[in-house]
């Protein structure tokens, strides 16, 4: 088997695993009680907080652990509207191809009275600073982009949009799930006052992720009850699966540049492979990309078909983004940079790790580019577009 789906999830890492393990036989006390064994539970969970922290540049005390990435920009967004609200303000800028937990909690912030403007999102999947800054208004009370997009995997200018909006004085929110662990993040010099993660993203375990808020911004709690995480998040907190989080994260950064380095080069071999195939294009940016991410689109194909019978051949992929493998509807993502629906249909997410050879991934090019071609030789709109009857898309 050849798992390349990484965005949607990471094994966890031996490193995690034992430190969840020990922390399940050894240090399974509440953390909120004062005997022994709970203030040992509190003492691994508060060295966890240093250790990830310590990962991006932050204080120990504006680390607040949650369920996920998820929860984290719901907390985010929540608390920046209710901060601007207070203010007066009710404006609030993002881009048009966010991740759902941000669109949607968008959505819900419309209903409730906010005005939410997207930006629009450039075939090179970057969004543009001064775009940002052209869009802040009197009342805008933040700024929320993604770092690096879950699908096409294209890197935001965070620290130039951190510096619009400093300048401006909004506060600015980054989902960085799909970065932290990947590439270096610095929440001081992004000028970044929110940032998102999620531990399974980064070899962690799943239902654990964080939440930076920069010291000064009151987060709004999204859960009542007692006073667990200095009041911002109620109920006990999962202290095996935030030390499991801080060992992933704190393994994942260690000699980073040169390990990214060695992934997008296996990148590239991908990418230059499936360059080969007639009428396909590269979903975003070439260079500015995830060291592990690759997206195309092959015009006259259907994208779940191609995946299924990469499955019947050993490879795990995806088209997208996990959280939206049920919806018949092309890619937000893929429309968002211009691509029409019929080739945003034919799109394959390739995500990999650094288990990955370059035999399997010589591999991976052989069975797509081989797919591909069966898949087209019984496609009526191949034929239509062979013919001349249709009109090619994709060079």
């Amino acid at each position: 088997m050849i798992y390349a789906d990484h965005a949607a999830t990471t094994p966890m890492s031996e490193t995690a695993v034992s430190a969840m393990v020990s922390m399940m036989r050894e240090t399974w006390g509440n953390a909120s009680s004062l005997y022994g064994l709970g203030q040992k539970a509190k003492e691994a969970l508060e060295e966890a907080r240093a250790d990830v922290a310590e990962a991006i540049g932050a204080q120990k005390n504006e680390i607040l652990f949650t369920s996920g990435g998820s929860e984290a920009d719901n907390q985010a967004l929540r608390s920046a509207a209710a901060l601007g609200r207070k203010d007066g303000k009710t404006h609030i800028i993002s881009s048009a191809f966010e991740h759902h937990a941000v669109l949607h909690t968008l959505d819900a912030l419309r209903g409730e009275g906010f005005e939410i403007t997207l930006l629009p999102v450039h075939e090179d999947g970057i969004v543009r600073p001064e775009e940002v800054a052209r869009a802040i208004r009197d009342d805008t009370c933040l700024v929320s982009i993604m770092y690096a997009n879950n699908e096409i995997g294209t890197i935001q200018p965070i620290p130039e949009i951190g510096a619009v909006c400093r300048q401006k004085k909004v506060l600015f929110h980054t989902d960085a799930v799909q970065a932290v662990g990947h590439i270096p993040v610095n929440v001081v010099s992004d000028q970044v006052d929110l940032l998102s993660a999620s531990a399974h993203k980064f070899h962690g375990p799943k239902g654990v992720g964080f939440l930076y808020a920069k010291k000064g911004v009151r987060l709004t709690s999204l859960i009542e009850g007692g006073a667990q995480e200095r009041g911002r998040r109620a109920g006990t907190e999962n202290v095996p699966g935030i030390a499991a989080m801080a060992a992933a994260l704190k393994e994942a950064t260690e000699n980073l540049p040169a390990r990214a380095a060695a992934l997008s080069a296996m990148r590239d071999r991908l990418i230059d492979g499936l360059r080969r195939i007639p009428h396909c294009a590269l979903n975003g940016d070439a260079k500015r990309r995830l060291p592990g991410n690759v997206n195309f689109c092959f015009e006259g194909i259907e994208g779940e078909s191609l995946l299924l019978l990469l499955d019947d051949l050993g490879i795990q992929a995806s088209s997208g983004s996990a959280c939206t493998s049920g919806s018949l509807d092309p890619s937000h993502v893929l429309l968002a940079i211009g691509r029409v629906h019929d080739v945003a249909h034919g799109s394959l997410r390739l995500s990999i790790g650094e288990e990955l050879t370059a035999a399997q991934a010589d591999e991976i090019i052989r069975a797509v580019t081989d797919t591909v071609r069966h898949l087209r030789s019984f496609s009526p709109v191949w034929r239509d577009l062979c013919s001349g009857k249709s009109k090619f898309i994709l060079p």
